[in-house]
């Protein structure tokens, strides 16, 4: 099921997403859908992230390929970074180039959407705590994370998380086919069943830090073949099963 995030009717609302037809959906306190209200054509409706996450808690490093392109060994434990609700748009919107940064990078990810309050779960409990999952680009001024050393500037600015283009509640994250293309051109070409740490484990390591709460987003990490931006340039991040997350750099 792929459930969306628009305005419809003057309203926003939650949707399912089928031949080209939202049908309106109620979310109880934990995200689950329930019972169809209204029936919009999606080129009646526009398009909104489909999350509304409190917090963005996202993963460096996640990718083995993506670790010997940059000649680091693997990491003991998932490397933690936040990034603002702030910097959320969604697909058809448009990255802006800060002034202050000179290299701004794509990073395409699979992102996971909580269902409801988490805490300490076990990875086998993990799995019943996850809604769905959405393309995610993290997107990074690289000069200023190589300035600052920490990362909540890089990756912080406004535009700097586009999300979507649906939450699809049936994929396996063990095995999805992940693309990110620049102007056309394949630039990472990889597979989840490359992370070092599986979704589930990540969910339960973050989950004994912080309380995760429903519609929380963590982004898990790119694979090899990061890359620069230019303004003009489109971004598009494809995960098979979700969509393809489009986005203009200006």
């Amino acid at each position: 099921m792929k459930i969306v995030r628009c305005i419809a009717g003057g309203s926003i609302i939650y949707g399912v997403l089928s031949d080209g037809i939202v049908t309106r959906i109620e979310l109880d306190d934990v995200k689950i859908p329930r019972g169809n209200v209204n029936a919009y054509p999606l080129e009646e409706v526009t398009m909104l992230p489909p999350a509304a996450p409190a917090k963005i808690v996202a993963v460096g490093l996640n990718y083995k390929e993506h670790s010997k392109e940059l000649g680091l060994s693997l990491p003991d434990e998932p490397l933690l970074f936040m990034k603002p609700s702030s910097s959320i748009i969604s697909t058809g919107e448009n990255i802006i180039y800060p002034d202050m940064s000179e290299q701004v990078d794509y990073e395409g990810e699979l992102g996971i959407v909580m269902k409801g309050w988490t805490k300490d779960v076990t990875p086998e409990e993990a799995k019943g705590c996850i809604l769905g999952y959405v393309c995610v680009n993290d997107v990074t001024a690289r000069d200023l994370q190589r300035k600052d050393v920490q990362f909540t500037r890089a990756k912080s600015f406004d535009t700097f998380c586009p999300i979507g283009p649906c939450i699809q509640t049936e994929l396996d994250p063990m095995n999805a086919q992940i693309r990110t293309y620049v102007n056309g051109a394949l630039r990472q070409d990889s597979n989840t069943s490359d992370m070092i740490f599986d979704v589930y484990y990540l969910v339960s390591f973050i989950s004994r830090i912080m309380t995760l709460e429903a519609g929380d987003v963590i982004t898990t990490g790119t694979p090899q073949g990061v890359g620069s931006l230019n303004r003009g340039d489109e971004v598009v991040v494809e995960i098979e099963g979700i969509g393809r997350l489009t986005n203009k750099i200006i």
